[in-house]
């Protein structure tokens, strides 16, 4: 395990004390160990630093609180973007398929693997198919015909790409995550619903991230795109010819219908849902469990059913929230009226 001082120079930032103090992982301030790194990100947790047991701290130059000589603390600007640094020095590896091609795999005599390509057991490439170098494809995954995979992915247990689909360079796909299902896509026809063939196909471009469970349709005609950078989260549903932006955040569970514009920099809250042929701007936030029936114009913050700009769905439901308030009053005033009434016609 690294020491102490090998994640102070992977920060760039002096190590006050105990640079060969081994440290074994990563805690919460309460929870950490001698032998554990924690984080101190807010002001809200310095009574936890105060108090804390762990070998070492990295923590913000800009908080309030009185650094402990006995605790190590790594002082930098960014706490949490520190801390990305520190796990990957402390993480665990992740084991891979060694290079090569597993006895039980079956790959077609016309795919093409570049070098260094890892493939696991029972993985299925089919024809036309190439797969970049240094690939990694774990067990049971399958890739159908004439599909393109990048340098330097990782595929895990049971991903399927089906045919004709496009992966970019140091792609992750979790385990399965299923790129290329058909759109759903359907035209009632008097008697039945006649199921519309989908032709077209999906690209998902470099340095996307898509979790476990989560399914891309392909598109009708044409192409459903994930653009550069984006991680998805698990469980997550994007409809046939959704357009992602670059570097776009989709948290857990979240729907999408088809023919969205998801624009650079979204970021779209656990189970949100998105109606057809929406487009929604650049750097737009929305939170968890809104539903998205129109356009958003970019740089805007939108929640609640339907998604509203987050002031006015406060508002609204700060005035839900005062009716059973106000409907007694409204009650007292219709008694009054009705009083005067009464002694009026007297």
């Amino acid at each position: 395990m690294p020491l102490l001082q090998t994640i102070a120079d992977a920060l760039n930032v002096p190590c006050p004390a105990h640079g060969n103090r081994d440290l074994r992982g990563a805690n919460s301030l309460r929870d950490a160990g001698a032998n554990e790194l924690s984080v101190l990100s807010a002001d809200k947790f310095a009574r936890d630093y105060a108090s804390t047991n762990a070998g070492a701290v990295i923590a913000g130059r800009k908080l309030k609180f009185a650094p402990r000589p006995d605790v190590p603390t790594l002082m930098v600007d960014d706490p949490e973007l520190a801390l990305v640094t520190a796990l990957e020095l402390l993480a665990p590896p992740i084991p891979h398929p060694p290079v090569g091609v597993h006895a039980t795999a079956v790959v077609s005599p016309s795919a093409v693997l570049e070098t260094g390509v890892a493939v696991g057991p029972h993985v299925v490439i089919g024809a036309g198919s190439r797969v970049g170098r240094n690939t990694r494809l774990h067990a049971g995954v399958v890739i159908g015909d004439h599909v393109s995979v990048g340098g330097d992915c990782t595929f895990f247990p049971h991903v399927v790409l089906r045919e004709r689909v496009t992966v970019g360079d140091r792609v992750i796909l979790h385990a399965n995550c299923v790129i290329g299902t058909d759109g759903f896509g359907y035209r009632w026809d008097g008697a039945r619903h006649a199921k519309i063939p989908q032709i077209g196909t999906v690209v998902i471009e470099d340095d996307v991230e898509i979790g476990s469970g989560s399914c891309i349709d392909r598109a009708k005609f044409f192409e459903t795109r994930v653009g550069r950078g984006t991680k998805i989260d698990n469980l997550v549903q994007l409809g046939h010819n959704v357009r992602v932006g670059q570097h776009a955040i989709i948290c857990g569970q979240v729907g999408v219908a088809g023919s969205v514009t998801i624009g650079n920099g979204v970021v779209l809250g656990g189970a949100a849902v998105v109606n057809n042929h929406v487009t929604i701007g650049d750097a737009v936030m929305a939170a968890g469990n809104s539903a998205i029936a129109d356009d958003i114009a970019p740089n805007t913050t939108v929640s609640g059913i339907p998604a509203l700009p987050h002031r006015q769905t406060l508002r609204e439901q700060g005035s839900l929230r005062r009716l059973p308030e106000m409907l007694t009053t409204l009650r007292k005033l219709q008694e009054e009226v009705e009083a005067l009434k009464a002694q009026l016609t007297k």
